[in-house]
């Protein structure tokens, strides 16, 4: 599945997560949020950092550095969270995504996206949509949908609907 494969430029917004510079459909961004009070939520998986009030719904918050095995990092007066829509099927989950950096909503032409690296059978790279070129890096683009698996999910999908559920001075917390 290679996104180069239309014409016209596609808009993405790029963030940083370390050195490296990844980026989002621009259809998929709903808000870049400063980093937020996150609520630590028990039993939860890894990279799953917690979740915020976003105007009175609860929406959960990833690590992607955790998701993609990257050592953690300080958050710094740039740190911010990104709210994307990841579907799943047919239902859609609103996520945030944690970024240590937002750098810009950038035009990318078919010509400056390569398709998606095959590093061989053991790592998956489905989630990489293409390698985006700018001057001389190259940026990640991931296909948000494809970074969680189905179950991955659904056990967040179903965090943020026992938590919108509860009592609202539970919810508000």
């Amino acid at each position: 599945m290679g996104i180069a494969s239309g014409t016209g430029s596609m808009q993405f917004l790029t963030y940083t997560l370390g050195s490296e510079v990844f980026a989002l459909d621009i259809a998929k961004v709903r808000e870049v949020l400063d980093y937020p009070n996150v609520t630590r939520v028990p039993n939860m998986p890894e990279f799953m950092l917690g979740v915020i009030n976003l105007r009175g719904s609860v929406v959960p918050v990833v690590d992607l550095r955790s998701k993609f095995r990257m050592e953690r990092n300080e958050k710094t007066v740039n740190t911010c969270v990104i709210i994307a829509e990841v579907n799943v099927g047919s239902d859609t989950t609103i996520v945030g995504a944690l970024a240590d950096s937002v750098q810009e909503v950038m035009d990318l032409e078919p010509h400056q996206i390569e398709p998606a690296p095959k590093i061989g059978t053991k790592l998956h790279t489905d989630f990489i949509k293409g390698m985006g070129k700018r001057d001389d890096r190259f940026i990640i683009i991931l296909d948000i949908d494809r970074v969680f698996s189905t179950d991955e999910i659904a056990q967040v999908s179903e965090l943020g609907e026992e938590l919108s559920s509860a009592p609202r001075t539970i919810a508000a917390a």
